[in-house]
């Protein structure tokens, strides 16, 4: 199976194409590549006055349409759906944990509820 590079709103994953139609493709979500960032994105950093969002990374073969120019060559190690999502998860908290400022904190507690949550769905612990 071929993998590409996907970008997603603020998401990156590894997917495969599943059809092929004129100007667009079908492709399924085999890995994360780089987990969604949390808040506000019309308003970055800000942590008061504006809804904070909780981003979910996309899940394990879920479909979505993308323009053939959206797809780019994959360029990182092939890891099964898990192991990418947990890696993922483990960059952005350190880069988070570093920041250690307002949005940084909240961005972490959203990290934490949303580990909880793929707990459930996929079965397994997320550290």
């Amino acid at each position: 199976m071929k993998l590409y590079r996907f970008a997603h709103k603020t998401g990156v994953y590894g997917v495969s194409i599943v059809e092929e139609h004129e100007n667009r493709v079908l492709v399924q979500v085999e890995q994360v590549i780089k987990h969604p960032k949390q808040g506000d994105l019309h308003n970055p950093k800000e942590t008061s006055g504006v809804f904070f969002h909780e981003r979910k990374a996309l899940s394990q073969y879920e479909k979505r349409y993308a323009s053939p120019s959206q797809l780019k060559a994959f360029d990182v190690q092939e890891l099964p759906y898990k192991a990418s999502l947990q890696q993922a998860i483990s960059e952005l908290e350190a880069k988070l944990t570093e920041k250690n400022d307002a949005h940084a904190k909240l961005s972490l507690k959203n990290l934490n509820q949303l580990k909880a949550d793929y707990a459930t769905q996929y079965k397994c612990d997320f550290e």
